[in-house]
């Protein structure tokens, strides 16, 4: 949260326009985030969803004279009202089943066989309005359109707070209620596991606007920690937090480097980026560190959340899903690499955007900086980070 505030601050579409309001509506965020991590209800867990998403949908429209901006949010609210129906729906099953909204008594009383139909079709529903949270596929055509059109900073916090609140409202979900169907929900989480990670590999490689091949990327990168619940075992669920973690302060800085490229160039076009290492040789230096990153390169975070990710896989012998997985390692490492090609190989197509940058914002360095000691931190002293996560 603190990250985006400080994105916020060298953002000059929303800098001296209505920032009460816009910061404002993040501090209602963050009240409805520790909501989320509190609620152990069907009704709380609901409602602070619903508010949270209810502040997305305002965020991402935030700029009304956009009609980009206009467009994300009207996308993000059709879809996104339907999914949180078919989850409510979902809820009412088990509330009609088990006469309870708290998570332990719903999952004692599911331990009697006639209720096992009824807690699958409310799992699939559950599956509906999370995985749309989380980006999953193949509830994920809203991410691309969204993340372009909302503005940089709430599409670099659309990438990271709803998607951990999504796994961790899963993971507790799983955990308490659905723990004895295991074998039943696990296979279809390894599918839609396969699914998300090629689906959003496969489709990042063809695009031309750094948003929506982000966007494609967060979807990707959805795939890798939906292995990790796939498991459930101890180790994988502790994956799930390490990827978070790694995926989180990665993604935060390549949208940093985003903010600073768009403020300059005016454009969010991959042809912004043709030589980069020229015109910006540090932002280029950054922005190289948090891609290698997200592909998964020693010794930067997000090595260390795909190794335990691959492990907890190896682990389960989820050996197929482990394969896949590894295939579209390489594919992503490709369409990452092809981003650095550009930076650093590809001369700057139109002159104008081939002038250096001036220094960026100090918030925006700040963030910069923040981001990068915290990847290469977690990259190479991952002990200090993982037995605080993992207890």
């Amino acid at each position: 949260m603190g990250v985006t505030l400080l994105i916020s601050r060298g953002y000059s579409p929303i800098k001296n326009r209505y920032e009460g309001e816009f910061y404002g509506l993040f501090l209602f965020m963050a009240f409805a985030l520790i909501l989320v991590a509190a609620a152990d209800n069907l009704l709380m867990i609901f409602l602070s969803i619903e508010f949270v998403s209810l502040l997305s949908y305002l965020l991402v429209g935030f700029l009304k004279k956009d009609p980009r901006s206009k467009e994300a949010a009207v996308k993000y609210l059709l879809f996104g009202s339907v999914c949180s129906g078919v989850m409510l729906y979902g809820m009412s099953l088990l509330y009609g089943a088990t006469g309870s909204l708290e998570l332990p008594v719903i999952g004692n009383a599911l331990l009697g066989v006639p209720f096992k139909p009824l807690a699958i079709a409310a799992l699939l529903f559950f599956f509906t309005g999370l995985g749309f949270k989380i980006s999953m596929a193949p509830f994920h055509m809203w991410a691309p359109d969204v993340y372009e059109g909302a503005p940089t900073p709430v599409t670099a916090f659309l990438t990271v707070a709803p998607k951990a609140m999504g796994f961790a409202v899963l993971t507790r979900v799983l955990a308490t209620v659905f723990g004895q169907f295991h074998a039943i929900w696990s296979p279809i989480l390894v599918i839609l596991s396969i699914l998300t990670m090629t689906i959003g590999n496969i489709t990042a490689v063809s695009q031309t606007n750094i948003k929506r091949f982000l966007a494609y990327s967060s979807i990707a990168q959805a795939g890798y920690i939906l292995m990790g619940l796939a498991v459930f075992s101890i180790l994988g669920r502790g994956a799930v937090l390490i990827y978070l973690l790694a995926y989180l302060l990665t993604n935060l800085g390549a949208f940093t480097v985003v903010t600073i490229v768009g403020e300059e160039t005016r454009s969010d076009s991959l042809d912004a980026y043709a030589g980069l290492s020229q015109r910006s040789p540090v932002t280029a230096a950054f922005f190289t560190a948090f891609l290698l990153s997200l592909a998964g390169i020693p010794p930067l975070a997000g090595f260390i959340g795909k190794y335990y990710v691959f492990a907890a896989a190896i682990e389960g012998k989820f050996i197929m899903l482990a394969i896949v997985a590894a295939v579209n390692s390489v594919i992503a490492v490709y369409y990452y690499f092809r981003i650095i090609r550009l930076m650093y190989l590809t001369p700057a197509s139109d002159p104008a955007t081939g002038t250096a940058f001036s220094s960026p914002s100090g918030s925006l360095t700040a963030a910069l900086w923040v981001m990068f000691l915290g990847v290469l931190a977690l990259g190479i002293f991952p002990g200090f980070f993982i037995t605080r996560i993992l207890g």
